[in-house]
């Protein structure tokens, strides 16, 4: 039998591959099993996979069994099948879940969008977070809003769901810029995204993550406008979004700190959705000056920026004093 310590990057690679059998005990026998009699090696396994969904580990985080999947190479690949979906290309990543272009075979053809939950970030509150992203899109029936068409698992137990897909999409910025877009086509383009978010309001949901990457334009006119992203989205009083507990660290905003609200910002209590329209305010601003009002362009950061705008009480330039002549 060999009880000598493991390789380091052996153990790495054989805890991802664990993480990536869906049922408990057959994932222990895949352990035993690679393991071959090396005990260290497998209560070492052992010992990670049973802190890898906790919270308060401290032996790995989410986010550490991210970065070693992305290392190694685990997770889908270009060709995998997924339910009905066979995946393309990668679209985009972040934190939780990674969005692919994918085919669906049946029961029609046609291309969309797959989002699927990042392998080994499955925690409670992700899970519940990702949950709660599908069931907000679900809600959703208004043409700039990408929609759900199905929702399932990958063969590994992590949860995905297919939405229209978005082609060649353009943040709102990119899009007016490159278009030299008039003051007004550019206020009529946030009008538009007004009535969008007003919609998703009326559904019960908050969005708090606008910006303008999660505002795409593809084609030409309003109707090509798409309000994505309900990643971080949270019910408004009397909607439930999911059954799930979401426990999150007391006093952490969430969101992209230059397009919070102060109340959003400050963290640890309720925002509704006059803080969407506050972020609706920065991102028309920065469309109309080309700068943040509250990211200085010395310093390039937005968090400690906004930081001392919250602790000096000091107001946005008016945007005249900014913009472009």
């Amino acid at each position: 039998m060999q009880d000598s310590p493991p390789n380091d990057v052996t153990e790495r690679r054989l805890f991802l591959r664990a993480l990536d059998v869906a049922d408990a005990r057959e994932r222990l026998r895949f352990v035993e099993s690679e393991c071959a009699g090396n005990t260290v090696l497998y209560h070492r396994i052992v010992q990670l996979l049973d802190h890898a969904g906790s919270e308060d580990s401290a032996l790995i985080v989410p986010g550490e069994i991210a970065a070693l999947r992305s290392e190694f190479g685990f997770g889908e690949q270009a060709g995998d099948q997924i339910g009905n979906y066979t995946l393309i290309e990668k679209l985009g990543e972040g934190s939780f879940g990674d969005v692919w272009r994918a085919a669906q075979d049946r029961p029609v053809k046609r291309e969309v969008a797959l989002k699927i939950l990042k392998l080994g970030m499955d925690t409670r509150e992700v899970l519940a977070r990702f949950e709660q992203e599908r069931q907000a899109l679900a809600l959703m029936d208004h043409p700039n809003i990408a929609k759900v068409h199905d929702a399932g698992t990958t063969p590994s137990g992590r949860p995905f769901f297919a939405m229209e897909l978005i082609k060649d999409g353009r943040t709102i910025r990119e899009f007016c810029d490159e278009n030299d877009s008039s003051i007004e086509e550019r206020i009529s383009l946030i009008q538009t995204v007004c009535r969008t978010v007003q919609h998703a309001h009326r559904q019960g949901v908050i969005h708090r993550d606008l910006k303008p990457s999660n505002i795409l334009v593809s084609g030409k006119g309003d109707g090509g406008i798409k309000v994505i992203d309900f990643g971080i989205a949270k019910a408004s009083a009397g909607t439930v979004l999911t059954d799930l507990t979401i426990q999150t660290i007391a006093d952490r905003p969430m969101g992209t700190p230059a397009y919070m609200s102060p109340e959003q910002f400050a963290g640890g209590g309720e925002v509704d959705t006059r803080s969407d329209v506050f972020s609706l305010g920065v991102v028309l601003y920065e469309l109309l000056t080309g700068a943040n009002p509250f990211l200085d362009d010395s310093s390039k950061s937005a968090t400690s920026d906004f930081q001392r705008r919250g602790s000096s009480h000091r107001l946005a330039k008016k945007p005249s004093s900014k913009a472009k002549t």
